[in-house]
């Protein structure tokens, strides 16, 4: 079938299968220009790994450091008459190029918040890969059905304490809003902390130790976003902001847990980048669109495998010898000679620095006030959001042929369905 994009509000209703294909290669020859990872990990475990930053991380350890990969993700296949998930078309991209360079990829499709699905993959573990020395967790869902209790806990998107006014864009009408979001309850922050916090991280881990499947000096990681002053109320400060801080408190213990082995855990900051769940943040792709214009000005804008591409620098370019933590970077020095700590205070990896660059923030507030619906693509990169929109879908890739008849129904190889 011919696909053309079909958007409704925050989400596109079709994807297509070669321009995702395209997308991933373009982003696995991004690794491939790269210098090898030095000390890189070998055998990895990626929860969320389908789209996204997880993607770009089993990219990354895949064809950055020759890593055997292991993902597992929750995505719908196509049919003769339908097109699946873009994540299921990621996947099978990927397993493709990496069997053509001759590299192990093996994936579960189910949810992974289930015992059922942590047990099949210790199980392939063993069966496969004897041990894995980085787990990547990159789970991100709007409700998850708790392992123990069987209840389906749901996420929410509010401030906490009080109302507040945000202004925002709204991307279909390309105009200016502002919308009054009511503050969430205390039963919807724990919601939120259960389905977004560190929970889930914390039982992965304890499954793998348990089953002795984690490598000496195995290290493990989770995603996160800070930002600064225009996103914090609706994001750090608030439902999210509460489960993101869980992961904080629950790494310390995971830290601690993992030094017996001389591995190490750590939450690692990542910039904004255009996802299908930023882009249901109310006041995110204003932000977004204000902030590309501005980084990619100053020639520093990075997309999901740029900064997963930086990320493992700092976990895999320190020191040559020691534990994970003594090879960890602490600082660097950008080409404006500003020292960056890759560290901060609270034990986290900063790959967000030029994000959070003084000069880069303190443009895009300038902007904010500035944007009405006459100067909004002068002033703003809305184009460029809206395009890397659609490429999370598989359009607007370049020399894909948007016109030709399509094949929907793709086979992933080495796929176990539990979905």
């Amino acid at each position: 079938m011919v696909i053309k994009p079909r958007v409704r509000g925050f989400i596109c209703v079709t994807t297509h299968p070669v321009g995702c294909d395209a997308a991933v290669k373009q982003q696995i020859e991004y690794i491939q220009s790269k210098p090898k990872i030095t000390n890189g990990p070998k055998k990895v475990l990626v929860l969320g790994a389908s789209t996204g930053y997880g993607l770009a991380a089993r990219i990354t350890a895949a064809f950055g450091s020759d890593a055997a990969t292991l993902g597992v993700f929750f995505e719908r296949p196509g049919t003769e008459t339908k097109p699946g998930t873009a994540g299921w078309y990621n996947t099978a991209a990927f397993h493709k190029y990496a069997e053509q360079a001759g590299l192990y990829a093996k994936s579960v499709n189910g949810d992974a918040f289930s015992d059922e699905v942590k047990a099949k993959v210790i199980e392939l573990i063993k069966q496969d890969l004897g041990q894995v020395d980085q787990v990547v967790y990159s789970l991100a869902a709007p409700r998850r059905k708790h392992p123990r209790t069987g209840e389906v806990i749901s996420s929410t998107l509010k401030p906490i304490g009080a109302p507040i006014t945000l202004r925002g864009l709204d991307t279909d009408k390309e105009v200016i809003t502002e919308t009054t979001i009511e503050p969430a309850t205390p039963e919807e922050i724990a919601g939120t902390v259960a389905v977004m916090g560190g929970e889930d991280w914390q039982m992965w881990i304890d499954a793998l130790l348990e089953a002795g499947v984690l490598a000496e000096g195995a290290t493990t990681t989770a995603f996160t976003y800070v930002g600064e002053e225009i996103t914090q109320a609706i994001y750090w400060n608030g439902s999210i902001g509460a489960a993101k801080k869980d992961l904080d408190e629950k790494v310390v213990g995971l830290r601690q847990k993992l030094a017996p082995i001389g591995g190490d855990a750590r939450v690692s900051v990542l910039k904004a980048v255009v996802t299908q769940a930023s882009s249901a943040i109310p006041t995110m792709p204003l932000y977004l669109s204000l902030l590309f214009k501005v980084m990619k000005a100053k020639g520093t804008h990075e997309g999901c495998i740029e900064q997963l591409d930086t990320l493992y620098d700092i976990l895999y370019g320190g020191k040559d010898a020691g534990t994970a933590t003594e090879r960890l970077r602490h600082d660097l020095v950008t080409d404006g000679g500003r020292k960056v700590e890759l560290i901060d205070d609270a034990g986290r990896l900063r790959a967000d620095y030029k994000e959070m660059a003084p000069e880069v923030q303190g443009e895009v507030v300038a902007l904010w006030p500035q944007v009405t619906n006459e100067n909004l693509y002068q002033i703003s990169d809305l184009a460029g959001y809206k395009a890397d929109f659609l490429r999370l879908f598989g359009f607007g890739v370049e020399g894909v042929d948007y016109d030709a008849d399509v094949a929907t129904d793709v086979k992933i190889p080495n796929l176990v369905e539990m979905a």
